[in-house]
């Protein structure tokens, strides 16, 4: 299959019980968005019936179109091809999911998201959430994958097909489980049709858990701040209530749940701020390095997944095995020199995202300028990317580059359509479609 109606298919993103999502490109303007086409498994269309799996999707599409707000994802279109529905919905490359470093498997470890950004993907998704329930909707499928990130950070709530209205009842087998494992609250799984809007706050109680910590909460709980001891006791509470087993014991609605992490969030910079008052020194604080006694690779490469770990020196979840001792200078001219590496780097980067193919026209432009006084500009490695990752955050040193560029191309293929990139943010290795619009730092050898 090359296209659905008259959209062609650039590959397929995902596939869930009920149907397929596909990145599809619009004709005549080119533009890349997804498709979610029905295309139900074999045991879901046995359980169900196909007419009320065809129900549910329509009713997807139509709860999703009739919310506008900026954390909730649009739907922009709907039809039949072939005798299936579809509909048509923006398109964006990441996934808390995958910032996470959540695999299928949700029980293996993933990566700890640094406070001030897990506050503020929690955040985004409770404003959505307020929308979907004063609209009397709930979600009741809240995690990571239907979490989407774009460029800017900004969450867009998606993947309604489990949503329901207030009073809404489920006309499926009593049997069929309704939400995902871990994420899903005690009541979901024994009365899908009676839970509330404080089913969806349980989940997103979850997932701020797990980005806190990297792990999912046990039956025990185990506080976050006895994992992850850059956090305090105002995060414990605020877990402890949201993770409770009695609905009644949690937060009563998404808009007093927003307001409460708001105040654990104020609090603990606050108690951030006294710490770094209180330094003398103005060194980040020291972390496991490694002495470079070679040149990093400059020759772009590519590279399978089945062989980053050892050819980027990354661990499993795409961080530096180890990190450079860094020994920035920073100059007039918007250029960084690290003495360490040799390596001068754009301070700021592409002042817009690009995707992977307008990467090296923007690097061909600074070197018709000249930035620096240089003409040597390019595209760098992921080895050349990853000396200038740190280990963790020290929040009372200001950065030394530019913070909008986050995500940012490195000149390695993994595939003809896909390619590598870091997060400088969060640390870590990923690879991407070539289409997605990320950011580039130029790189030039001493």
């Amino acid at each position: 299959m090359n296209k659905i109606g008259k959209y062609r298919i650039r590959g397929l993103l995902g596939r869930g019980g009920m149907a397929k999502v596909y990145m599809v490109q619009i004709p005549v303007i080119d533009k890349i968005a997804a498709i979610k086409r029905l295309d139900p498994r074999e045991t879901l269309q046995a359980l169900m019936g196909e007419n009320a799996l065809r129900d549910l999707f329509i009713a997807e599409a139509r709860t999703m179109a009739a919310i506008r707000h900026p954390n909730i994802l649009e739907v922009l279109d709907y039809d039949e091809a072939e005798g299936r529905p579809y509909f048509l919905m923006e398109y964006y490359a990441d996934n808390l999911g995958a910032i996470m470093g959540e695999s299928y498997r949700a029980e293996s470890a993933s990566r700890v998201i640094r406070a001030d950004k897990a506050f503020d993907f929690c955040s985004q998704t409770l404003a959505g959430l307020v929308r979907l329930h004063d609209a009397g909707i709930v979600h009741r499928d809240i995690k990571p994958f239907n979490l989407l990130v774009t460029e800017r950070g900004l969450i867009k709530i998606a993947d309604f097909g489990l949503s329901k209205l207030r009073g809404e009842t489920f006309s499926g087998p009593s049997n069929l489980k309704i939400g995902s494992p871990y994420y899903a609250p005690p009541e979901q799984e024994t009365a899908p049709d009676r839970v509330d809007a404080r089913a969806d706050l349980y989940a997103v109680g979850v997932t701020l858990y797990r980005m806190l910590t990297g792990r999912l909460p046990e039956k025990k709980l185990t506080p976050p701040s006895q994992i992850n001891p850059g956090l305090d006791r105002g995060w414990d509470a605020f877990v402890r209530q949201s993770l409770e087993v009695h609905p009644s014991d949690r937060f009563t609605t998404a808009r007093a749940m927003k307001k409460a992490l708001a105040e654990v969030y104020a609090d603990w910079q606050a108690r951030q701020q006294e710490a770094c008052d209180l330094r003398t020194d103005t060194t980040a604080a020291t972390a496991p390095v490694m002495p470079l006694s070679d040149r990093l690779r400059s020759a772009p490469s590519k590279t399978a997944v089945a062989l980053a770990r050892e050819m980027f020196r990354v661990d499993a979840l795409g961080r530096p095995a180890e990190y450079i001792a860094n020994a920035f200078e920073v100059r007039p001219d918007g250029t960084v020199f690290d003495r360490t590496t040799r390596l001068f780097w754009e301070q700021a980067g592409s002042p817009y995202p690009v995707n992977w193919r307008e990467a090296d026209r923007y690097v061909d432009q600074l070197n018709r300028e000249h930035l620096g006084g240089k003409q040597d500009w390019r595209l760098p490695t992921v080895d050349e990317l990853t000396s200038i990752l740190t280990e963790g955050l020290d929040v009372c040193i200001d950065p030394v580059f530019d913070p909008i560029q986050q995500r940012l191309w490195s000149c390695d293929r993994r595939s003809y359509t896909t390619a590598w990139y870091i997060n400088v943010e969060l640390g870590f290795v990923h690879w991407q479609d070539v289409s997605a619009p990320y950011y580039v730092r130029a790189v030039s050898s001493e």
